[in-house]
């Protein structure tokens, strides 16, 4: 389907997409569509040493502020939080960007509780009774 004289395709992951306008590229050479330049991202503090989480830390809009937002907070962080494990890594959320960090700490752990929930009833359904006791 060309539009004009020019047509983009971008390969992403196991799937193509075709525009008929370039979609942003940043630094890092990788096509950006306009879900990621749109969505919100929320940016986490996790030890990747005990497995523990200190929660959002901001709420940003575009992957490559998320990325960006990663990167200034890496910039910041102390040598000794970095060496006891301390990362940062962002997410897709459906989160406003802005949306206060305790808040967004406890509308994820929610939403992650919820899903692992879901999952666990999924893995462990309920076994019931026959009404046929001759089995």
């Amino acid at each position: 389907m060309p539009i004009g004289d020019r047509l983009f395709l971008t390969f992403r992951a196991s799937f193509l997409t075709v525009s008929a306008q370039p979609h942003k590229q940043p630094s890092n050479g990788f096509f950006l569509t306009r879900d990621e330049l749109s969505a919100s991202y929320a940016i986490i503090l996790h030890n990747v040493r005990t497995y523990r989480s200190a929660g959002v830390v901001a709420v940003v809009r575009g992957r490559q502020n998320a990325e960006s937002t990663v990167k200034q907070f890496e910039d910041s962080q102390s040598s000794s939080d970095r060496h006891e494990g301390w990362r940062y890594f962002f997410e897709k959320t459906g989160l406003a960007a802005g949306t206060d960090p305790a808040q967004a700490t406890d509308l994820r752990q929610a939403d992650l509780e919820s899903r692992e929930s879901k999952a666990e009833q999924e893995t462990n359904p309920v076994i019931r009774q026959s009404s046929n006791p001759q089995r």
